[in-house]
């Protein structure tokens, strides 16, 4: 059950990995069509965006998210002993490197992980989290965590992340050309144009108008099926599911916490702002089904 579950979210992720980035293409290459008359054109400022945006997210992604959450980094084992001794274990039993470890003064408990890579990793717990969990929901929680740093999560929250920006910067791209006489030129060239023509010319102004909705939607099923994988690779490095089962209790019977970025609620282990939202819009698996799937293990 546990390992098939882990083969399943994998493969969920990769589908829905590609799907993010055909839907940039197709973005790019709608918005060149509609706006610069050329659909080639719009797919190489795609490209080149998306290169941007990654490489920027990659490289300052810690230091960034850590700061829009008002996280302080403690520097030793003195400052927190036992989160840091935690952390130090899940990442011998995961086989990573020791990440950073940051506090955020906050009574609601939740924790949350970032960086570009294993080497580059940094775990973040609130003092809630600290103060209320016991040891072994503690572990529980820093092995979910560890588990997105060892599946290479944070890398695939910081990619989605760019595409979806590099997305909205497209479609403002196209719209402000729009604006500065663009749109109008492009009517222009299709008029008189056939029947096939007005078919692509709406076609492609749906994706660009609906394409930021898309990209929103498979940012947060990728993030969504990661929550899922990292439960189930916690239970891989403790063998102990109902340490993490009483902490996602404990998490989801707290209030919202006061000091967390909005941009950065998909990171953490539950929704940080306890939003009820449903469907294709919800930043994280219902935690009811999140324990469920524990307790089948």
């Amino acid at each position: 059950m546990l390992y098939d579950q882990i083969a399943r979210n994998k493969r969920k992720t990769v589908y829905v990995l590609i799907g993010f980035v055909l839907l940039m293409v197709a973005i790019g290459s709608a918005v060149g069509y509609v706006f610069f008359n050329s659909a080639v054109s719009g797919l190489l400022m795609a490209v080149v965006i998306a290169v941007v945006y990654m490489g920027l997210m990659i490289s300052q992604s810690t230091s960034v998210v850590m700061s829009m959450n008002h996280a302080t980094e403690i520097k030793s084992v003195d400052d927190a002993p036992e989160l840091w001794h935690v952390v130090e274990d899940m990442a011998i039993v995961g086989q990573v490197p020791m990440p950073k470890v940051f506090i955020i003064e906050d009574d609601s408990p939740n924790a949350f992980a970032t960086g570009n890579n294993p080497e580059h990793a940094a775990v973040a717990a609130t003092s809630g989290l600290i103060n209320r969990l016991n040891r072994e929901e503690l572990e529980g929680v820093m092995a979910h965590e560890i588990s997105h740093v060892r599946n290479y999560d944070i890398r695939l929250s910081t990619i989605a992340l760019a595409l979806s920006a590099a997305i909205s910067l497209l479609v403002n791209i196209g719209m402000n050309s729009f604006w500065w006489g663009g749109g109008r030129r492009r009517s222009d060239d299709r008029e008189g144009g056939g029947s096939l023509e007005i078919i692509l010319m709406i076609l492609s102004l749906l994706l660009v108008i609906l394409g930021p909705i898309a990209a929103t939607i498979a940012q947060l099923a990728l993030s969504r099926n990661r929550e899922y994988l990292a439960d189930a690779s916690a239970v891989e490095l403790t063998r102990n599911p109902q340490g993490l089962i009483h902490a996602l209790e404990k998490i989801s019977d707290s209030k919202p916490m006061e000091r967390a970025d909005p941009s950065s609620a998909a990171l953490y282990i539950s929704n940080p702002l306890k939003k009820k939202t449903t469907g294709l819009f919800q930043t994280h698996p219902p935690m009811e089904d999140r324990i469920e799937r524990l307790e089948a293990m």
